[in-house]
């Protein structure tokens, strides 16, 4: 079988199917054990999991995950890869490959009539940077029955996910994921244990499933336009910047909505947690 944390490996089996690495679709392939078992090891991967996989590339991850669970759905874009895949996962009974866009996809409807199982699931992925933030909102606002999602980003991004208050990092996507899951930035992966090397580095990050919304909010389409409008532009106070998103609000009753939500309108939005937004957007929907 082939070795496919052997760089050497990984590179003669390239060869070997005519494989062009595209960076259109951010193909740099995983080529170190260290970081597939670790991976594995957070994800708790068990033998009566169901695990998904989105983007399988040569298929390094989704031989260790298969080891481990009772079945492993690897979901690739590129209709080029599932010859390569064939070869690698051969043997590998509980391995079924699809071939589809993870953004146009319900998975819920992919593992149920792939795996039989109408249970919950977890997904595993190593995600391009074009992709990432489309793809991890798909996966949240779809509200898909994965227990948890194990991915491995561009290092900014992870970051991002994971940010608190009060930092540059913190914005829409950090409330969006943290809303809807319990982040945990698991370790950071050199862009050296690639193949292609990526020019930059990469950090794996775990997201839980919240059995529910962290804060109450009676609207939530208005919460998180609320958190666009703040992040819109960052430089600007609350006031200005939501009177941009809310222009059918005057100023001044804006102003009051916010001190009534015990907001300082003269703050920015990268500084306020999400009880706060869940505060204004109560006001501002009861004012509505």
């Amino acid at each position: 079988m082939i070795d496919l944390t052997a760089p050497s490996a990984v590179n003669n089996l390239i060869k070997k199917h005519n494989f062009r690495c595209r960076k259109s679709m951010g193909q740099n392939f995983l080529a170190d054990a260290n970081v597939v078992n670790k991976i594995i090891a957070l994800a708790s991967v068990e033998k009566d999991d169901v695990v998904v996989e989105i983007g399988p590339g040569l298929g390094v991850i989704t031989r260790a995950a298969a080891v481990m669970a009772k079945s492993v759905i690897a979901l690739e874009l590129d209709r080029s890869l599932p010859p390569i895949l064939e070869e690698t996962l051969q043997g590998l009974d509980n391995v079924h490959v699809v071939t589809g866009d993870a953004l146009e996809t319900n998975f819920d409807d992919m593992v149920k009539s792939i795996a039989g199982h109408g249970g919950q699931y977890k997904i595993i992925a190593n995600l391009p940077y074009y992709i990432t933030t489309p793809l991890i909102m798909h996966l949240l606002k779809s509200r898909f029955n994965m227990s948890l999602c194990v991915v491995m980003v561009q290092q900014e991004v992870a970051g991002r996910m994971a940010a608190l208050p009060g930092g540059k990092d913190y914005g829409a996507l950090s409330v969006a994921v943290q809303y809807h899951t319990e982040v945990r930035y698991l370790f950071k992966v050199p862009r050296t244990v690639f193949i292609p090397k990526p020019e930059v580095d990469s950090a794996v990050v775990m997201l839980a499933t919240r059995p529910g919304p962290p804060v109450e909010t009676p609207d939530e389409e208005l919460f998180f336009k609320i958190v666009r409008g703040s992040f819109g532009q960052r430089r600007k106070t609350l006031l200005n910047s939501l009177g941009a998103a809310f222009s059918d609000i005057p100023r001044e009753k804006l102003k009051g909505l916010l001190q009534n939500a015990g907001i300082d309108p003269l703050r920015r939005g990268e500084t306020l947690n999400l009880e706060e937004f869940a505060g204004i957007t109560r006001e501002i929907h009861g004012f509505k």
